[in-house]
């Protein structure tokens, strides 16, 4: 029996660390990270993407800032978002298509600009908590900015202060029916990008648009429950979930029911700003019915896959 699974790619599978994001750094990223997914296609798996956005969506927020000191009139986050999911799945559905066509394989890959409607009284639209952009600042620097600018910035896992917007949870994708029925035909469907384009449902049930980023991993869940997923699988920077991540008695874990995620969650070994989002995600999607989480790199999801690395949590 074919398998349905849910891939999150980090927005930083697509600009790295250290580099500016030039669209040729960008396109280069995606083609180089697409060999495993490919190979799970080849073995039969039918697949939804998702993506992160922080580097990308930041970095285009701070290019309508500087735009508007020249009197160019700015974008929103909210459509931010959407140009990303549009910009990033363009990248992603180009690079998997040329690679399997490679490959031989018949296979439409489709992008679908979602949006994904949130509560409009969300406690985090008034206490920002995702980080965007890829500019790491001093306390000094960020100060500054505070003072300057009027932005919201958190100190990131002990790298630097890092700009931060609101992060509402997902409650319904407006796609979901769709993205369902062309993933269970075989498609391969790139959707919720970023998390989705925020949206809130007025009294009159008409869709308006908020200006925040929705955390991926969250949005991901959700979808993964909508479409029936056998497996959510979180694609991030180590092979394995670790306790202690970083110091001299880090453990790394193979499986975590979701009784020992929510343990190990509760004591700090996730911090917010790394493994955290990630971790609370899979307690959600598991809590709400799903049945598997795999949180792993991308160069080893082959291995993953068939149980050699990664870290897997379960009922």
């Amino acid at each position: 029996m074919k398998k349905t699974a849910v891939l999150a790619l980090g927005g930083n599978a697509i600009i790295k660390a250290g580099q500016k994001g030039t669209i040729s750094e960008q396109f280069a990223n995606t083609q180089d990270s697409l060999d495993g997914i490919v190979e799970l296609i080849r073995q039969g798996y039918r697949l939804s993407i998702t993506h992160g956005n922080g580097p990308q969506v930041g970095n285009l927020l701070r290019q309508q800032e500087t735009g508007e000191k020249e009197g160019l009139a700015s974008l929103p986050l909210g459509v931010l978002n959407a140009a990303t999911e549009g910009t990033m799945g363009y990248m992603i559905e180009q690079s998997l298509q040329n690679k399997l066509r490679e490959q031989g394989i018949d296979k439409q890959v489709i992008t679908i600009v979602s949006q994904v409607v949130v509560d409009k009284n969300d406690p985090s639209l008034k206490d920002p908590s995702k980080f965007v952009g890829s500019t790491y600042y001093s306390a000094e620097e960020a100060q500054e900015l505070k003072e300057s600018l009027g932005w919201a910035l958190k100190e990131d896992s002990g790298k630097g202060w890092r700009r931060v917007v609101p992060s509402p949870l997902p409650i319904e994708i407006i796609a979901a029916s769709t993205i369902n029925e062309l993933v269970h035909k075989g498609q391969i469907v790139i959707a919720v990008g970023g998390g989705g384009i925020p949206v809130y449902r007025r009294e009159n049930g008409h869709l308006e648009g908020l200006d925040a980023v929705i955390d991926k991993d969250f949005a991901s869940a959700l979808l993964a429950l909508n479409i029936q997923a056998d497996l959510f699988v979180i694609l991030t920077g180590v092979d394995k979930v670790a306790l202690n991540y970083g110091k001299p008695d880090a453990q790394d874990l193979d499986t975590m029911t979701v009784a020992e995620a929510q343990k190990y969650y509760n004591e700090g070994h996730f911090p917010a700003g790394s493994m955290g989002p990630k971790i609370r995600a899979a307690i959600d999607f598991i809590s709400r019915g799903g049945s598997e989480v795999l949180i792993t790199s991308l160069p080893r999801i082959v291995e993953a896959f068939a149980g050699k690395t990664g870290t897997r949590i379960v009922r």
